[in-house]
C-alpha cells in the first residue's frame, strides 16, 4: 500500500447537514427554524434563565449564605526543598525570601510548606509553618520561628 492509496474506511466520513440549501435537502427555506419569529432570526434566542418576562427563578430564590473569600488571609506558599538555596546557619526572613524570588509577592505572609528535604541547618522566621515543615526543619538541626 502507497501513501496515496490510503483513504477512510467506509461510512467513518459524515458531511455535515448544509442547512438552506434548496428544497430537496430537507432543510431548505427556512433551515428547520419555522417561520419567522425570535428564534428564527441571526443571532435570535433569549438568554439563559429567561423566562419571557416572568420573574426568574434565580431572582425569586432568596440569596442565602456568604462567602469569606475577600477576608481570608493570602499567605505567599514556600517548599521546604527551596530553602535549600541558602547557605548554612543563614536566618531566613520574608525579606531574605523576596529577595532571592522564592516569595514574589507577600500580602499577609509567608507559609512554609514540608514538600522535599532540606540538607541544610537554617533558622527560618516566617508567619505559618505546617507541621511536616517544622519536623524538616528541626531534623536538619534548624530552628523554627513565628514571626
Amino acid at each position: 500500500m502507497k501513501l496515496f492509496e490510503l483513504q477512510p474506511a467506509p461510512g467513518s466520513k459524515k458531511l455535515p447537514n448544509r442547512k438552506g440549501r434548496g428544497i430537496g435537502s430537507g432543510n431548505g427555506k427556512t433551515g428547520g427554524r419555522g417561520h419567522k419569529g425570535q428564534n428564527a432570526r441571526a443571532g435570535g434566542g433569549v438568554r439563559p434563565g429567561f423566562e419571557g418576562g416572568q420573574m426568574p427563578l434565580y431572582m425569586r430564590l432568596p440569596k442565602r449564605g456568604f462567602n469569606n473569600y475577600e477576608f481570608s488571609k493570602k499567605y505567599t506558599e514556600v517548599n521546604v526543598s527551596d530553602l535549600n538555596i541558602f547557605d548554612e546557619g543563614t536566618v531566613v526572613t520574608e525579606e531574605l525570601l523576596k529577595s532571592s524570588g522564592l516569595a514574589k509577592k507577600i500580602i499577609d505572609g509567608v507559609a512554609i510548606l514540608g514538600n522535599g528535604e532540606l540538607t541544610k541547618k537554617l533558622t527560618v522566621q516566617a508567619t505559618k509553618f505546617t507541621k511536616t515543615a517544622t519536623e524538616k526543619i528541626e531534623a536538619a538541626g534548624g530552628k523554627v520561628e513565628v514571626v
